[in-house]
């Protein structure tokens, strides 16, 4: 395990609570860290017509959680206008400052394609993908895939504020850096698109949420200390994909569900 060298430091994790960001905060329990893990905290549907994508755990769950990490659970509704300053000082009054911000929560819904978008779906993407992380203060913004217009363009809007926030705080002594995971087994990869996932990884498997969360803790320790401003791709060599088609696929579909994850049978390897 690496030595972080962050015991006693406090740790924010937004979306802490679940996938990716339930790995994330174990990672950082290890290392001795004070944790803070954010979750939503409400029970939201979506639009009719929409399908979320982004997974939320019932307060139980999260309760059971923060217990067995030892760690302190803070809700917050991150599109909520005043919910980006009200987090970070809600922590401090609790463990202290902040040393290390995790902006793991992510907004993720469908239908999300050029022939659907709206400003609704737009605003709820940008909020939490882009504009909380931003206030706050890593992407899918490496490939484009079709279907993932609002989140595609979100995260790569934050790649984007990444390199940004380094120049700015990097005089502080304060780095920033992002990650960006290829396909992960968070429960969605099944049959055939787990299959198609394994066969277009370099390394021939998908990510388990231990690999992205090791790389966090990576980009956090002492040993990452002149690394900033980098977008450090987690994928096993899926970002080397050649990008002329999706994944090395073709869709047969007009309205393909999402390029990432082939899920009908439109898609199909071009003779």
């Amino acid at each position: 395990m690496i030595d972080a060298d962050r015991a006693g430091r406090t740790v924010l994790v937004t979306g802490g609570a679940a996938g990716l960001g339930a790995a994330i905060s174990r990672a950082f329990s290890a290392q001795g860290t004070r944790l803070a893990v954010h979750h939503f905290g409400a029970e939201s549907r979506p639009p009719e017509g929409s399908l979320w994508e982004h997974r939320s755990r019932a307060e139980a769950q999260v309760t059971a959680l923060a217990g067995e990490l030892g760690a302190v659970t803070f809700a917050a509704d991150l599109t909520a206008a005043e919910a980006p300053r009200l987090l970070p000082d809600a922590v401090t009054e609790r463990l202290g400052p902040v040393d290390v911000l995790v902006n793991n929560a992510a907004h993720c819904e469908q239908p999300d394609s050029i022939e659907t978008l709206g400003l609704d779906g737009l605003a709820r993407h940008y909020a939490v993908n882009t504009f909380a992380p931003a206030l706050l203060t890593s992407t899918d913004a490496a490939r484009a895939f079709p279907g993932q217009t609002g989140y595609g363009t979100s995260k790569a809007a934050l790649e984007g504020f990444t390199r940004s926030a380094a120049l700015d705080l990097g005089p502080s002594g304060i780095r920033v850096n992002a990650v960006a995971p290829g396909p992960v087994q968070t429960g969605w990869l099944d049959g055939e698109m787990l299959e198609h996932a394994r066969s277009i990884v370099p390394l021939g498997r998908v990510g388990e949420p231990e690999d992205i969360a090791d790389a966090v803790v990576l980009l956090a320790s002492r040993q990452a200390r002149w690394i900033t401003g980098q977008v450090l791709q987690v994928a096993g060599g899926h970002a080397l994909q050649a990008m002329s088609t999706v994944d090395g696929f073709i869709c047969d579909k007009a309205r393909p569900c999402r390029g990432s994850r082939p899920r009908c049978t439109g898609w199909t390897r071009p003779a």
